[in-house]
């Protein structure tokens, strides 16, 4: 198993040994172990799993806010996305700062994405399947999110925006200069 540091702090991508002949495929994509010997050690406490049957959807910016707060390992087990990050906690030195990654059923890649960041994703390709555990339950009190198209994050989403999929509630999250932060960065 590789772990690869990104230019966002705290965010990991995570490539697992994938052993493959003829027939097809065999990774361990979570091990407890492992991931402690790499240094994550997270409490993953549910999965969750999402279909996106067109290319375009886009499903973002998302998150929990404390104390629900989530951390959450993600990644594509069918298709091609492009999955966003947003750090929005306050102090931190990557603070405002976007990055998107590939996650596809190919690369057998995964996101860490930390607690204190807006995560989201759009599909590439049809009939993708995200599949993310959480170290914290679904809270609806505590849901929320920040524009997928917020101009002063400027993320170059690989499609045009206004041709995107979008759920009602994603049409309507407020700007990060508009939401009410209640996340802060402590240097671990």
């Amino acid at each position: 198993m590789q772990v690869y540091n990104t230019k966002l702090q705290d965010v990991k991508i995570i490539e697992t040994d994938v052993f493959g002949d003829h027939r097809g495929f065999f990774t361990e994509s979570y091990s407890k172990v492992k991931f402690e010997e790499a240094g994550i050690s997270h409490t993953f406490i549910q999965d969750n799993h999402s279909l996106s049957v067109e290319p375009g959807v886009l499903r973002g910016m998302h998150f929990q806010v404390p104390p629900k707060a989530q951390t959450k390992l993600v990644r594509a087990t069918t298709g091609v996305i492009y999955d966003v990050l947003v750090d929005i906690r306050l102090g931190s030195p990557t603070y405002g700062q976007w990055e998107g990654y590939i996650l596809s059923e190919y690369n057998h890649r995964q996101l860490l994405v930390p607690k204190g960041f807006a995560h989201g994703f759009v599909t590439l390709t049809p009939n993708c399947n995200v599949q993310y555990k959480v170290d914290e339950v679904y809270s609806a009190e505590h849901d929320g999110g920040i524009a997928f198209d917020d101009s002063s994050i400027q993320i170059d989403w690989p499609i045009q925006t206004e041709k995107a999929i979008l759920s009602e509630k994603d049409t309507k999250h407020p700007t990060l200069g508009q939401f009410d932060n209640p996340f802060k960065w402590e240097e671990m």
